[in-house]
């Protein structure tokens, strides 16, 4: 049995700053061990070309939760969406509820400061060491989630942060590939929007 190498995080110390551009502004397509994760606005089930609208059997569920409620919620259902470790998901929590904090310009805002001193984020215990936070940032960066704009300064992925007041998580299942067929083939022209014929 072979054993996956898990690949690297990157190293917080050394990434390149992007002090003029969100790398994450477009949306992304992460691949976790399971499947892979876009992130986007609700226009992706639209081709964008031609306006037909994607056939998608779809069930929607509306709760709703107070503030510390929502963020707790959101926090949850984006750390199970992406898979983040123990630790990225506690600081996801963190870095999350500190953006919350950030004043807006412009109709949103689009980085957050996260400076750790005095034995905590912006002085203040937020329950974790120096050590442990960084491995969880280290999560975070390697994922998209946030990037290095400056020293303490971080620009935050537009389509997993935000301001808003509603969040819809939305899964899809897809049936498998049966042996011998052409994989590739399919998903490139469903991603066009053909709809496969029934056996």
């Amino acid at each position: 049995m072979q054993v996956e190498k898990k690949k690297p995080l990157p190293k917080l110390r050394q990434l390149a700053y992007s002090p003029e551009v969100n790398p994450l502004a477009e949306p992304k397509k992460i691949t976790t061990k399971k499947r892979y994760v876009r992130s986007g606005r609700g226009a992706d089930l639209i081709d964008p070309a031609t306006g037909e609208v994607h056939a998608v059997a779809t069930i929607h569920q509306v709760e709703e939760r107070d503030d510390a409620e929502f963020v707790k919620v959101f926090a949850a259902g984006i750390k199970g969406m992406y898979e983040l470790g123990k630790t990225a998901g506690r600081v996801f929590q963190v870095v999350l509820e500190q953006y919350e904090r950030e004043p807006m310009s412009k109709g949103f805002a689009d980085s957050v400061y996260l400076a750790w001193f005095d034995g905590g984020l912006s002085g203040q215990s937020i329950g974790m060491s120096e050590a442990t936070f960084n491995r969880g940032m280290r999560e975070l960066v390697d994922k998209g989630f946030i990037y290095p704009r400056s020293p303490s300064l971080y620009w935050t992925n537009p389509n997993l942060f935000f301001k808003g007041d509603r969040v819809m998580f939305i899964k899809e299942y897809r049936r498998r590939v049966r042996v011998g067929e052409d994989q590739e083939r399919r998903e490139n022209l469903e991603s066009q929007g053909q709809k496969r014929l029934s056996d």
